[in-house]
Formats: C-alpha cells, structure tokens, sequence
C-alpha cells in the first residue's frame, strides 16, 4: 500500500497550526514541517548560516553567534530578490530532510506542513494538497495580534508569498477557517475521510 502524504499548506496565519494541532492529537498522526527543518539548516555552525553571514554581515547574528531572525525577516520581506536567494539555500536542505523523514516513517498517513508548497516546488513530496484559508481581513487581524506586528509589516508578510486564491486554485481540499473552529475540524474529518459531509 502506497503511503498518503498529505501536503498541508495556506497562507500566514489562516490556521495551519490548529490543523496540525488537531491532526496529530486526535489521529495521531506523524507530522513532519518545514519551519522546523528550515531551522535546522541555519543552526549554528552550519555551512547555511555561513553563507547567510558572509552575504549579510554579523548583525545578522545574535550575541551568541546563531541566526537573529527578525534581523532577515527585515531583509527578506521587503526585498524579493533576497527572499529568492535565502530561499533557494534552505529549501534544497528542507527537501531532503523531508525525503529523509518520508523514507524512515512507517506510518501509512504523513502530514507535510510547508508554508511555500507551492512556490518552494514541493508538491511531488505529496500525494494530496489542503490548503486552509480564511478572509483577508481575518488573516491580517490574527497575523497582527499573534506577531505583534503593525498593519504595513503584517500586509509585506502575507504579500510575500503566493495568494491565497492561488493556492486554492491548485489544493485537492479546501479547509475555510472563516467560520468557528468546530466547522473547521469537521473539515479536517471529512477530508480525511473519517465522517461524512452530512
């Protein structure tokens, strides 16, 4: 039997997490993810954190030598050219890890969290995509209050990666995340196939 390898992915603060959350509590469900994976490509002493310092000075580092994230979040939102440049370091690393993990697992349902499925080109890890979405104005609203961000700095985040609408266009599964969080699980269920839409 051929593995299912669910490709979970949506905009910035739409509801990934919830998802996971609630997929590896109630399913047990193995979930492996890419903001993890990207963190372990610039740990310290990496060869991926020295070239993101040679390219950017120390004060992209933090006192104790690892990556000051806010630091390239400043670069990278604002610039694309740099995004691309990051991007095409660490995500080449992320894969394989991914490759790695997919490899090992004996679980016949995996769950890939990638934020940049679509535009990193990782949708051949998958066998199936979900994107979850919820409107605009609640994306950018729960995106300021959870990162504490002001309004122009949360609009360059979401910005930066491909529309919501994009994504939709191309998920096997559409999870709204607009309504209240028992309509979203219900989702969650359905999709997987566990209870019918009724």
């Amino acid at each position: 039997m051929t593995k299912r390898i669910i490709g979970l992915t949506g905009g910035i603060a739409t509801g990934k997490t919830t998802v996971t959350n609630y997929l590896a509590s109630t399913y047990n469900l193995p979930i492996l993810d890419a903001d993890i994976y990207a963190r372990e490509a610039v740990s310290l002493g990496s060869p991926i954190l020295g070239a993101i310092a040679q390219r950017y000075g120390e004060q992209i580092l933090l006192p104790d030598g690892s990556l000051n994230r806010q630091k390239l979040g400043e670069v990278i939102f604002n610039r694309q050219d740099e995004r691309n440049w990051i991007d095409n370091l660490i995500h080449p690393d992320v894969r394989a890890s991914f490759l790695k993990a997919i490899a090992q697992s004996s679980s016949q349902i995996l769950v890939l969290v990638v934020p940049l499925l679509f535009e990193a080109g990782m949708t051949d890890l998958v066998t199936e995509t979900w994107v979850v979405r919820c409107s605009q104005e609640q994306q950018l609203q729960r995106l300021i209050q959870r990162n504490h961000l002001n309004t122009e700095q949360a609009r360059a985040r979401i910005n930066s990666q491909l529309s919501i609408e994009e994504k939709v266009a191309h998920a096997d599964v559409v999870l709204d995340n607009s309504s209240t969080l028992k309509i979203l699980l219900k989702q969650v269920d359905v999709a997987l196939g566990t209870t019918s839409i009724d």
